[in-house]
């Protein structure tokens, strides 16, 4: 299992790469399980009440979370790669320029 962690704005977000032989968690809609690498992490995105708050530079936001969607891959590559630019996305909706955001992989065991 590989955690992908991405911080920016005085914020961060994580989602897991289950690799291949591991059981990711099933959701409506999820991959083929047949898939060997399987993407999940939660999507956001800013809105004028409700949701919850986010302290992103400094100032107090608000976001509401979608439901996660897994996504399959056939090679450890294209998953991590989509986990990557899928972080970013989740900064760009709240305003953290993609520059400025900074993203790390690690295994779950060594977190």
């Amino acid at each position: 299992m590989l955690l992908v962690r991405g911080r920016g704005g005085g914020t961060e977000l994580t989602g897991t790469v289950f690799e291949r032989g591991e059981e990711p968690p099933t959701y409506a809609g999820a991959p083929d399980e047949d898939a060997p690498y399987v993407w999940v992490c939660d999507s956001f995105y800013e809105v004028e009440s409700g949701g919850s708050p986010l302290l992103v530079d400094g100032e107090q936001i608000r976001v509401a979370f979608e439901e996660p969607s897994p996504r399959g891959f056939d090679t450890r590559e294209a998953a991590l790669s989509a986990a990557k630019e899928h972080v970013r996305t989740q900064f760009a909706r709240i305003g953290v320029d993609s520059a400025d955001v900074a993203i790390e992989v690690e295994r779950a065991d060594e977190a």
